[in-house]
C-alpha cells in the first residue's frame, strides 16, 4: 500500500496525456474512503455530486448544494491530503457567469479542492471562460450530463449516432477553447469517446466511454460494492462491501440478543482492591447502616 505519495499538480495532467500515461480517479465523498484511495495510490479523487445518490439517498444529483459539496470536499481533503482533488459544482450553482464566478471562488477557497468541474458545453462556453478568467482551474463534461437527467430522459448513453457524436466533439472543442484544463467523457460508445479525446489537447477522464482518455474514473461506492441500489453498465465491482457490512451488522445483533456481546474481553474492569472497596460500600448502604 502507498502510504507516502506526492500529489499530482494540474500542469502535469496535460503532460501525462501527451506522454500517453494512464491515470486513476475515483469519486468518493467522505474521509474513510478517501483515505483508503490515497493509501492505494489513486491519482485523483473526484468529489462528485453523485454523492447525492450514494451518500444522501436522492434519486439523482440535483438536490446537492454548494454548502454540502464544500463540506464533503473538506472531509475528503482531510482523508487524502496528498491526492489531487476535483470537486463538482452542483446543479444551479453556475447558471450565469456572475453566479458561477462567485460560487467557484468560494468553493476553491473553502473546500480545499485543487480544481472544480461543471457541466457545460458549447452553449455555456462563455460561463466556462468567465470562471477560467477569474483564475479558477476549471474542467467541464460531455456526454451524459447528470444535471440534464430529465432533459436526456434518464441516465442513458449519449452519442449513439454520427450526428450526436459530432455535437459532443464540438462541445469538447468549445470547452477547451473556453479555457478549461480538463474534460470528463461520460457514457458514450467507445468510438465516440476516443474521438472526443483525440479532438482536444487538454486532460480527459472517462467513465463509461471505454478506454478513452488519459484517466479512468469509477464511483468509489460502485467499485467497492457499497452502493447497490443499482449498478451502471460501465461500473465494475471489485468488492462487495454492502454484503460484508450487512453480515457484520447481523452478526452483531445476534451476539447482543444472545448475550454473547459484550463479553469479558470487550469490557473494562476495576482494580481488584477498588472493586472490593466498592462492593463493601454498596453492601453497607444496602443494610441501611
Amino acid at each position: 500500500m502507498t502510504l507516502d505519495k506526492r500529489k499530482l499538480t494540474l500542469p502535469e495532467l496535460a503532460h501525462k496525456k501527451a506522454a500517453g500515461e494512464r491515470l486513476v480517479m475515483v469519486a468518493v465523498g467522505e474521509v474513510l474512503t478517501a483515505a483508503w484511495a490515497e493509501r492505494a495510490g489513486v491519482d485523483i479523487i473526484g468529489v462528485g455530486d453523485s454523492l447525492g445518490m450514494t451518500l444522501h439517498g436522492h434519486e439523482n444529483t440535483l438536490s446537492m448544494t454548494v454548502d454540502q459539496m464544500i463540506i464533503h470536499t473538506q472531509a475528503v481533503r482531510r482523508g487524502a491530503p496528498n491526492t489531487l482533488c476535483l470537486v463538482s459544482m452542483p446543479y444551479g450553482s453556475y447558471a450565469t457567469p456572475e453566479m458561477a464566478i462567485t460560487n467557484a471562488v468560494r468553493m476553491m477557497k473553502e473546500s480545499g479542492a485543487d480544481a472544480l468541474k461543471l457541466q457545460l458545453g458549447k452553449e455555456g462556453a462563455h460561463i466556462i471562460k468567465a470562471v477560467a478568467d477569474a483564475g479558477v482551474p476549471v474542467m467541464s463534461h460531455v456526454g451524459l450530463l447528470p444535471h440534464k437527467v430529465h432533459l436526456m430522459g434518464g441516465f442513458k448513453m449519449q452519442g449513439g449516432t454520427a450526428d450526436a457524436a459530432m455535437k459532443i466533439i464540438e462541445d469538447a472543442k468549445a470547452i477547451e477553447q473556453a479555457g478549461a484544463i480538463g474534460l470528463e467523457i461520460e457514457a458514450m460508445p467507445i468510438e465516440v469517446g476516443r474521438a472526443v479525446d483525440q479532438a482536444v489537447s487538454i486532460f480527459t477522464f472517462s467513465i463509461g466511454a471505454g478506454a478513452a482518455g488519459t484517466c479512468q474514473l469509477l464511483n468509489g461506492y460502485d467499485l467497492l460494492g457499497a452502493f447497490d441500489t443499482f449498478k451502471p453498465k460501465f461500473a465494475k465491482r471489485y468488492a462487495n462491501i454492502a454484503e460484508i457490512a450487512t453480515q457484520a451488522f447481523s452478526d452483531y445483533a445476534k451476539d447482543v440478543r444472545a448475550g454473547h456481546f459484550p463479553d469479558d474481553e470487550h469490557s473494562y474492569h476495576m482494580k481488584q482492591e477498588e472493586a472490593q472497596k466498592l462492593a463493601a460500600i454498596l453492601e453497607k448502604k444496602g443494610t441501611g447502616s
